[in-house]
């Protein structure tokens, strides 16, 4: 499981750079624009994706500034906001490298936002932790085509393997 998490913590970071580099090479009135996605623009995805993040990491060690709702804009410009996903997506390679492999079994209590208690194993809070940001970078990759980015780089985990690999 820990080769397996930690593998998914580095494909985050990839897949992110990526992103982000693609929402750089936006207008800002295209970064901004809202499209009708969950979180309206590609400004909104991003910053979801960190504000969950940041929930979850919060929830497994204790330590960090969540915000209290998930659609909370955390960072108004670009640049800001691509140094906090940078901090976070090491954060998290560090926080998955430090756990132990016994650890990945042991059930972890949280609250949801609402205040409800929940019990999981940190495994299956781990896979949620990393296919969420798959989710909504899948959003964010469909954004990009809807404000005319004719082809967006494929963020696919195998490209990033093989390029490990190269």
């Amino acid at each position: 499981m820990k080769t397996h998490f930690a593998c998914l913590a580095r494909y985050n970071r990839w897949a992110n750079t990526r992103l982000y580099d693609m929402a750089a090479a936006l207008s800002d009135g295209a970064y901004r624009k809202n499209v009708g996605a969950y979180f309206g623009s590609l400004h909104g995805t991003l910053n979801h994706l960190l504000a969950a993040d940041r929930i979850w990491m919060r929830r497994l060690t204790g330590s960090g500034d969540p915000p209290s709702k998930l659609n909370a804009v955390m960072y108004e410009d670009l640049t800001s906001l691509r140094a906090a996903r940078e901090a976070e997506d090491d954060r998290i390679i560090g926080v998955v490298g430090e756990f132990d492999e016994a650890v990945f079994e042991t059930a972890w209590d949280y609250r949801t936002l609402n205040g409800t208690p929940q019990r999981q194993p940190l495994r299956e809070i781990l896979a949620h932790l990393f296919n969420h940001q798959t989710h909504h970078r899948g959003q964010a990759h469909t954004i990009l085509t809807v404000l005319g980015v004719a082809e967006p780089e494929p963020l696919d985990l195998l490209i990033m393997l093989r390029t490990e690999r190269a």
